[in-house]
């Protein structure tokens, strides 16, 4: 006897789940220039890769003689798939029905989604848009009670985030739990005025007395500079291909390591302009874009975290083939101090990179932590303390090449006590407890005062003390292993990555990422 009635039964079921929220919404989303979530997984993933789990799940109806009478599948979509011929799995939010919330949801589906994930040891990728999941008001109603607030699974979504790499695409409005799963990633990315995040929207908003749409409340500008989100791009296939960049320099899990790829860049490739980069002038500034884009192999740096903690520039690059976790000063920001925010902006950094074993490399020019009355009203040195120790706790090799500055407390967060650590100075490098810089007149001020020309005095002992703190003077007393050639550096970078990468070992670190 056939079995091909309740095969066809199937078929009809996955035909319903496919209209998604029906024609006049899925027309909205598309009026609103936004893909409905099936399109994303097909734009997202390889060509015919992507296998659907939980397809004929969702709602039905039924006749007196228990016949399908209509079926409308649940908002969340996920299955595993490939990106650029890797395994991957992937799971979103269809806004098309009830706005992604719970209602049309299935709990089971979203765990089921994190599960495989942490299981197979792939990198997950969500696509949020709506609640992710959570709550609605109307969830009360249909369910005919209220909840005890809590997430479960949410378990699995911190493991994974010291276990698999995690990306999160905010495609529309994302509030909630979706917010929370857009913050608990290892890299995130929202739209540019299609995208909003926030806790609660705007209606709930205004209840507290503030007015908002949902760009002034949650838009990319007010995320980016809070942290919040990593990234904001103009459009949704933008999205997709930085979530495949961020990925291909990681491993699938904490239990692999990246491999060198082949680069037809030369490793000893010298770059003359290098030896004027550093003006001497200490208050002149210098762009420190060029200078990475001139030391990694070429087209390679992937910036992460662009407009936040601007003090520090941080991002995936990969030096002869390898991939490299870069940290550089930008003296554009606050003269390259840490300010609060740069000092979580490291943290977070420096806890990826140690999560999934990638060596680091840090641009050193840093004169301190930035001081005045703000910066302590944001608990500077409390945010600084938490940033030092992530570095000091990495057990990943790490390479500091100071560049300029590197004073007092922040100065000396470029060193490491474990592991394989390489330090290097530029001649344009000045380092010590604290610039002398507005210091000489008070520590030499009786000289300075009794002289016949104090003028001459302080310029007199000015030279004398710059001359004693050469970074020359510092390496004949092994202060600092080495004073490379700027126009060098590149061999030096790629000389570190080729002894480094054997030192990597894979499993799960001293600490997890943190969410």
């Amino acid at each position: 006897m056939s079995w091909k009635k309740e095969l066809e039964e199937k078929l009809i079921r996955e035909k319903l789940s496919e209209n998604l929220g029906g024609e006049e919404r899925v027309k909205k989303q598309h009026d609103a220039g936004r893909y409905t979530i099936r399109e994303r997984i097909n734009i997202l993933t390889d060509k015919s890769s992507f296998h659907e789990i939980g397809k004929i799940s969702g709602s039905a109806t039924y006749d007196e003689n228990n016949d399908l009478v209509n079926f409308s599948g649940s908002n969340f979509i996920f299955g595993n798939a490939k990106i650029d011929g890797r395994n991957i799995v992937v799971g979103g939010d269809d806004f098309t029905l009830r706005g992604g919330s719970a209602d049309a949801s299935i709990r089971e589906k979203h765990l089921k989604c994190e599960q495989m994930a942490l299981s197979l040891q792939l990198p997950l990728i969500r696509i949020v848009e709506g609640s992710g999941g959570g709550g609605s008001v109307k969830t009360i109603e249909t369910t005919g009670r209220a909840n005890v607030p809590e997430v479960e699974g949410w378990n699995l979504v911190v493991e994974s985030m010291g276990t698999i790499p995690r990306v999160a695409l905010g495609l529309g409005s994302v509030a909630g739990l979706g917010a929370a799963h857009l913050a608990c990633s290892h890299y995130s990315v929202m739209v540019k005025e299609k995208s909003a995040v926030f806790v609660a929207g705007p209606p709930v908003v205004e209840q507290i007395g503030q007015k908002l749409t949902k760009n002034e409340l949650g838009g990319y500008e007010i995320q980016l500079k809070s942290g919040a989100v990593d990234a904001a791009v103009d459009t949704e296939e933008e999205a997709f291909n930085s979530a495949k960049k961020f990925l291909s320099y990681l491993p699938n899990s904490v239990y692999q390591l990246t491999e060198q790829l082949s680069t037809e860049d030369n490793p000893n490739r010298t770059s003359e302009w290098l030896i004027d980069a550093i003006p001497r002038d200490i208050k002149s500034v210098y762009k420190i874009r060029p200078i990475i884009e001139e030391l990694v192999d070429k087209n390679t740096f992937f910036e992460i975290g662009k407009e936040y903690g601007k003090s520090i520039v941080t991002g995936f690059c990969r030096i002869n083939g390898w991939s490299i976790a870069l940290m550089a000063s930008d003296p554009y920001s606050y003269g390259g101090c840490w300010t609060s925010d740069t000092c979580k902006k490291v943290q977070k950094f420096v806890d990826l990179a140690e999560t999934f074993h990638l060596p680091v490399i840090y641009l050193v020019d840093c004169p301190g932590f930035q001081v005045g009355l703000d910066a302590e009203k944001k608990g500077t040195i409390k945010e600084g303390v938490r940033a030092m120790s992530a570095i000091w706790q990495t057990t990943t090799p790490w390479l500091s090449i100071i560049m300029r500055n590197c004073f007092g407390v922040a100065g000396a967060a470029h060193k490491r006590g474990s592991s394989y650590i390489s330090r290097c100075a530029w001649p344009s490098a000045r380092w010590g407890s604290l610039p002398l810089e507005g210091g000489i007149e008070a520590a030499y001020r009786s000289d300075i005062e009794n002289s016949n020309d104090p003028k001459a005095e302080l310029e007199k002992i000015t030279t004398r003390l710059n001359k004693l703190r050469s970074p020359l003077r510092s390496a004949e007393s092994f202060l600092i292993e080495e004073i490379i050639d700027p126009r060098n550096t590149r061999k030096t970078m790629c000389e570190f990555a080729d002894l480094a990468a054997p030192l990597r070992k894979i499993g799960m670190t001293s600490r997890t990422m943190r969410p």
